[in-house]
């Protein structure tokens, strides 16, 4: 395996931290004041910051300017955990302390989770891979799986399947405190399976953007990305639909000798860096967009989108304005155990 330069490794680091801040590259580039292409370019590794453009980007980010060269801890094989040493992490009245921080491929992902009096991580579910595991050691936590509601006191649990869409509060006014564990089948799942990465609806609303949906005819919202003719792009405008414009998308069919693998269920397809040659190639009509809005498309596709910083959406909702606004609420949900 080739070893990353020192141009990549920086801008792995940026791409974490601004993911793990919940900024899009357009946020981030209003609160540094650096151009969105100079980021996309760090991030990707294809220049190397200044002194000063990093001071920007560390301030913007409220972080030291040594956190874009700190290498990335080393996986372990066994975790031991002092309570003294737990890493812990805080937003809206909601305190997350890491029990099993870098075991091997974050293969268990072991949490104790502290809700205050009311708080909870919105109304927009989210859903991610394996099982989740919860354990309510104080108080009382409301858990709504898949459209049920779970009332969780002192000593109950609670085990389902992640795909399943989820949310929790704290009903009570007492604060609440519960075991969680997350078994992720992927191990490219994010760490805590999404209940800790939401971008909050008051940070949406402050930001502009433009979001591409795909379609068959440019009115309905595709269920096929590769084979999807057209883009329909939204212009947002502090949180709001401002205008949308159709734009021509490449397929798979204008790739010669290339079968349809949108149809290779059962296996994740698409991730060598011919295919990703070829998403690239797809998502270039939709450079100026920062999400990407289908309703179904392949394991090798969603990389790619994310590797190109857009941010994919795979929505069960039919309509693209529907599924847009939604997404602007904060309630559009990541339907991933529908990628093939």
């Amino acid at each position: 395996m080739t070893k990353p330069t020192a141009e990549e490794l920086v801008g792995r680091r940026l791409h974490a931290l601004r993911v793990n801040q919940g900024l899009s590259l357009k946020a981030l580039a209003d609160i540094s004041k650096l151009n969105i292409n100079t980021l996309s370019l760090i991030e990707n590794g294809k220049i190397s910051p200044s002194v000063s453009t990093l001071q920007q980007l560390s301030t913007a980010l409220k972080t030291p300017i040594t956190s874009f060269f700190e290498v990335s801890p080393v996986s372990k094989q066994i975790v031991f955990t002092r309570c003294t040493d737990r890493s812990q992490n805080q937003a809206d009245n909601i305190q997350m302390a890491s029990l099993g921080k870098n075991f091997v491929n974050n293969a268990v992902q072991p949490f104790e989770i502290t809700l205050d009096a009311g708080s909870n991580i919105g109304d927009c579910p989210v859903v991610h891979t394996g099982n989740e595991f919860v354990y309510c050691l104080k108080g009382c936590v409301l858990y709504r799986v898949n459209g049920e509601d779970f009332t969780l006191e002192t000593g109950d649990s609670l085990l389902f399947q992640a795909h399943l869409p989820h949310c929790w509060k704290n009903p009570g006014n007492e604060p609440a405190k519960l075991l969680l564990v997350i078994i992720p089948t992927d191990t490219r799942e994010e760490l805590g399976g999404r209940h800790f990465s939401s971008i909050s609806n008051e940070r949406i609303k402050e930001i502009n953007m433009k979001i591409a949906v795909v379609s068959d005819d440019g009115q309905n919202l595709s269920q096929h990305f590769g084979r999807a003719p057209y883009y329909i792009v939204f212009s947002i405008q502090e949180g709001k639909i401002t205008g949308k414009e159709i734009r021509e998308k490449m397929g798979h069919n204008q790739f010669a000798a290339e079968h349809n693998h949108e149809h290779d269920h059962g296996q994740h397809h698409g991730l060598d860096d011919a295919s990703h040659g070829k998403h690239a190639t797809m998502a270039q009509a939709i450079a100026d967009c920062e999400v990407l809005i289908c309703g179904g498309m392949g394991m090798g596709a969603y990389e790619s989108m994310r590797r190109l910083n857009i941010q994919p959406f795979v929505t069960d909702s039919t309509d693209p304005e529907t599924a847009v606004k939604s997404y602007l609420e904060g309630k559009l949900v990541d339907h991933i155990e529908k990628l093939h």
